[in-house]
Order: structure tokens, then C-alpha cells, then sequence
């Protein structure tokens, strides 16, 4: 398994790392994703763990809860030998208080995130949505306390906008706080917006990109063709989980499809694969969350890494996925002397 920095801290995490949106079942979107047990869990983690696939991230919000309280359950025993990823900011109970950034609720999220995960520090701390309502210093300063009391190594953020982590970091750097050395952001062959804004700046501020969804909301699982079906396993027979998740166009995902079974069939990968090794040559990438319902999915995602694709071949996949630029991105595009774009 590679390592990679996670941004510009001198923190290692992998290439991959398991996501527990599958463990526990609570509610109709996440029983949509899965229903993991904790003894299906542990088996999972015994195989990450047996491919030096050390971190697991999850969240306060997933089954309500069950995911944190089942994830710690399968590490117990083993904290030492695992990097622990998790969020909060979402609604977790009813009033005005049991959400967003604000001092009061982070604190009260953190420390039920460690009672349910079962340890007393957590490696990786990251908002789960951006809280316009609650000053950016509060959130920055109450992070802080956090990381200075040992109960949060480092911090990041998820689903920021540019502006939004941009500010972020330069108040940390104006008041002298800790800073987001992490963005979990939506990123695949098939949802490539991060590369507008975000990319550029993670590359300029070294924020490393902590990838969730990578096979676009299950889209790129092999499994979706022109002309058949969706599979009964799919979370895309959900309404709930369709509506939650990005939308993406019929006859440009099968374009994209198409392209993959072609590099699959040169390379003898699966799809999903390829649509994941094609991430890890992505810039900004450190780790790229899988999820898995069983131990074959988790064992086809661990076969993502050890090599890589051609640059032909990721051309061929940067050309079947690409999608007209919002503006004022095309538009730079035509300076492309003096704003390139990332590589």
C-alpha cells in the first residue's frame, strides 16, 4: 500500500482508506448503502489491515450514529494500528443547536464522537458542511482547543466551496490557529468539478484531497450499461439515495462506461479499477475512500493500487469524461499561458 502526505502536514495516510457508510443500515439512505454488523466489520478491517490499509473514515451522522459505535467496536484492541477519520456539523437531534460549527455543538460532537468510537483522540477531524450562520474564527478556535488538548491530531473540512476554505485558511494563518490540512470533497470520472476551483487551490495552499464517492454514487461498479437494468444491489434503486447523491446524465455516463471497458479489457482490471486508479494519478489525491458491502467488493477495490494506468490511457478517460467548464473557468482557459490548468 503507498502513503501519501496528507497535505502540507508531515501526517502519511494511504492511498486508500475504508469508508463506514455501509456499516449499521439506519434509515433509508444508509440501508441503501449496507448493513455491515460489527463481526462483518471485523472481518473487514482484518483484510484492510492484512494490506496495510490503515485508515477508516466515517461519521456522527451515518446509521445516527451505529456507524462510529460499530467501527469502534472493530478496532477495538487495535487503536494503535489504525487512523481514525470522522466528521460532524450535520443534524444529529432536534433544536437549534444540535447542528453546524458553532463552540457549542462542536464540542458536544467531538467528545460523543470519541465515546462511540471508543478512544480518546481522533487522527482526522473534518466539518462535514460548511456552517454560514457561525463565525469562521469560532469554528477555528474551538478546533484548536481541540488539537492543543490532544483529542484532535489534525483537521479538515468536506463539501467547502473555494471561498469558503480559502477564508478558512487565512484567518488560521491571520490568528495563528490550526489549519485544514484536508478536504473531503465528491470526485470521480464522472463528477469532475473539483477541478475547477478546488484542485487549485489544494494545490497552492497543500490541501490534500481525501476523495468520497470516487465511483460517482455507485455508477462506475461495472455493473450499469447501456440498455440494461440497474442491478437490484444497486443504492441507485433507491429514491432516497438517488436524490441524495450527484446527478450525472445517462448517455455521458455510458460514455465513460464505454471508455472504461476498453482500458479494462487493454489492462485485465475491472472497471471500478480503473475508474480508481485513474483518481490516484490525479493531483492533490491522498487518499481515495471505498466503501464495500462484502469481502469481494473490498478485495476488487484493494486491486486498484500496485500499478498504473498509461498516459495514453488516461487520456482516453480525461476525454470521455470531460464536460463543458462553468464560467468564469473557460474563460481562463483561453489564458492558459499564464493560468494553466492543473497537473
Amino acid at each position: 500500500m503507498e502513503y501519501r502526505q496528507l497535505g502540507g502536514s508531515g501526517f502519511k495516510v494511504p492511498v486508500l482508506s475504508l469508508g463506514t457508510g455501509t456499516f449499521g443500515g439506519g434509515g433509508p439512505l444508509f440501508k441503501a448503502w449496507g448493513a455491515t454488523d460489527v463481526a462483518e466489520a471485523r472481518q473487514l478491517v482484518d483484510i484492510c489491515l492484512a494490506a496495510d490499509l490503515t485508515m477508516f473514515d466515517t461519521a456522527d451522522v451515518y446509521s445516527q450514529g451505529m456507524a462510529e459505535e460499530i467501527l469502534g467496536e472493530a478496532i477495538k484492541g487495535r487503536r494503535d494500528k489504525v487512523i481514525i477519520s470522522t466528521k460532524g456539523t450535520f443534524r444529529t437531534g432536534v433544536g437549534p443547536n444540535n447542528l453546524g460549527s458553532s463552540r457549542q455543538y462542536l464540542i458536544r460532537a467531538v467528545e460523543a464522537s470519541l465515546k462511540r468510537l471508543g478512544t480518546d483522540y481522533i487522527d482526522l477531524y473534518q466539518l462535514h458542511g460548511f456552517d454560514a450562520i457561525t463565525p469562521i474564527d469560532e469554528v477555528l478556535q474551538t478546533l484548536d482547543g481541540f488539537v492543543k488538548a490532544g483529542k484532535i491530531r489534525y483537521i479538515g473540512c468536506s463539501n467547502f466551496s473555494g471561498w469558503h476554505l480559502m477564508k478558512s485558511l487565512a484567518l488560521s494563518e491571520k490568528y495563528g490557529l490550526t489549519r485544514y490540512v484536508a478536504h473531503q470533497a465528491y470526485y470521480s470520472l464522472v463528477g469532475r468539478d473539483y477541478e475547477w476551483e478546488l484542485m487549485p487551490l489544494a494545490l497552492d495552499q497543500k490541501v490534500g484531497a481525501v476523495v468520497w464517492s470516487p465511483l460517482g454514487w455507485g455508477r462506475l461498479t461495472g455493473k450499469i450499461r447501456r440498455g440494461n437494468p440497474l442491478p437490484a444491489s444497486s443504492r441507485l434503486t433507491s429514491k432516497v439515495a438517488l436524490d441524495a447523491g450527484p446527478q450525472v446524465p445517462e448517455e455521458y455516463l455510458y460514455t465513460v462506461v464505454d471508455a472504461l471497458q476498453e482500458v479494462a479489457n487493454e489492462t485485465g482490471k475491472t472497471i471500478p479499477q480503473i475508474a480508481l486508479n485513474w483518481l490516484l494519478q490525479r493531483p492533490t489525491v491522498a487518499t481515495i475512500i471505498v466503501g464495500a458491502r462484502n469481502e469481494e467488493q473490498l478485495k476488487e477495490n484493494l486491486g486498484a493500487v500496485g500499478w498504473n494506468l498509461t498516459r495514453e490511457q488516461v487520456a482516453r478517460l480525461d476525454a470521455a469524461s470531460q464536460t463543458p467548464l462553468a464560467y468564469p473557468y473557460w474563460h481562463q482557459r483561453g489564458f492558459a499561458e499564464r493560468n494553466p490548468p492543473p497537473v
